[in-house]
């Protein structure tokens, strides 16, 4: 068996090994996501939990809140808006300002993901790191080893019906 360079090189490559683990971690949660019929992308769901928890925001507010560059936001909203889970209108007290908030399909999709998808994630994502304690190459180690083992979706509660 080749040896795997990025876990051996510890932290010269963690870079390298936290972007494994998310990429890991974003796939299993977008096989959660899709076993529950949802037409949206992992990495969208965080703009609609901003909107849900902040009201309406701008797309750089949202850059902000999610922590990416404002391209990469404008990008996600378009696809958000495109899908019909968000809208965008003028802001009230500066027309300049575009706010984007929830659409009624938008809403229903966050309701729906608190109560169903949400929190089966939250837990297979706890049952993977529950037991780790220790330095964080070696806790690094225990998630991509957990993640060989069981991915979130196996590892995720099954869905309510």
């Amino acid at each position: 068996m080749i040896e795997d360079i990025v876990r051996a090189s510890g932290f010269l490559t963690l870079g390298s090994r936290l972007r494994r683990i998310g990429e890991r971690l974003q796939a299993d949660t977008q096989q959660i996501i899709e076993e529950a019929g949802l037409g949206i992308q992992a990495g969208q769901y965080p703009f609609l939990a901003a909107i849900d928890r902040a009201g309406p925001l701008t797309v750089g507010e949202l850059a902000q809140s999610v922590g990416i560059t404002q391209p990469g936001a404008t990008r996600t909203v378009g696809q958000l808006l495109e899908l019909g889970f968000v809208d965008i209108q003028p802001a009230p007290d500066d027309q300049r300002r575009r706010l984007v908030s929830l659409t009624a399909k938008g809403q229903g999709l966050v309701d729906y993901s608190k109560t169903e998808v949400w929190p089966r994630i939250a837990a297979a994502v706890t049952d993977l790191c529950g037991a780790l304690e220790g330095p964080i190459l070696d806790q690094l180690a225990a998630i991509e080893d957990g993640l060989a083992e069981a991915s979130l979706s196996r590892r995720a509660p099954e869905e309510r019906k």
